[in-house]
């Protein structure tokens, strides 16, 4: 039994997405003791934007045509592709960054979605149970000033859940700047809430992962 877990934040020794997704593992081990957690950590060790251009060149050239990078880059495709399609679930920690996704997520993203396993004529990931933890300086949330300033949250989950097929959960945290930014000092008790409630939202989802997987394996 394997479980794959994607780290992006930049800052591992602060990170709220870490920390969020390590009660989502922990719950899982503590159900699969035996099980294998296969981690790709893509910001310690990003993935170049030009090998998403070998990758898709690679793609329309045929295979005794191509040049080094671009088997180099057809070959990654595959080895992202087989950690995804071996796990039994999956967790990915992406916070946001500039109002948008993580650039080692997407460049991680459009290499994997090379690979014609998971391209969208591909079912080899369709209900895959998963869990995306994305976490938020601010605040977007309906009704706030910057309402819709996030750009990521939408594009992570209709990649993962309507490309991919995933059997997504979400939890998400804002607020992770009070107490870094003084501009948020107000919101000191609303932050406090919302990490508390991600933090019982993580535990959940790792929960309902690892029940999933035993339900599937009855």
């Amino acid at each position: 039994m394997t479980f794959f877990r994607l780290d992006a934040s930049i800052l591992p020794a602060t990170s709220a997405s870490r920390a969020l997704g390590d009660r989502v593992e922990q719950e899982w081990t503590a159900a699969h003791s035996d099980s294998t957690v296969v981690r790709r950590d893509i910001a310690a060790e990003p993935i170049s934007a030009e090998v998403w251009r070998a990758a898709v060149t690679g793609g329309f050239t045929p295979e005794d045509e191509r040049s080094p990078e671009q088997r180099d880059a057809r070959a990654l495709a595959s080895t992202l592709a087989d950690e995804l399609i071996s796990a039994d679930a999956l967790l990915f920690d992406v916070p946001l960054y500039n109002y948008g996704p993580s650039q080692h997520f997407k460049t991680w993203f459009d290499v994997a979605y090379t690979d014609p396993r998971i391209d969208p004529k591909g079912t080899a990931l369709q209900g895959k149970p998963a869990t995306l933890i994305t976490v938020i300086g601010g605040n977007y949330a309906p009704g706030t000033p910057k309402e819709g300033w996030d750009h990521s949250t939408p594009w992570l989950r209709r990649v993962l859940e309507d490309v991919w097929g995933l059997d997504l959960r979400i939890v998400e945290r804002p607020f992770t700047l009070v107490g870094v930014n003084p501009a948020l000092d107000d919101f000191a008790d609303l932050a406090a809430s919302l990490k508390e409630q991600a933090e019982q939202d993580a535990t959940r989802s790792g929960r309902e992962l690892a029940e999933l997987r035993a339900q599937r394996s009855a």
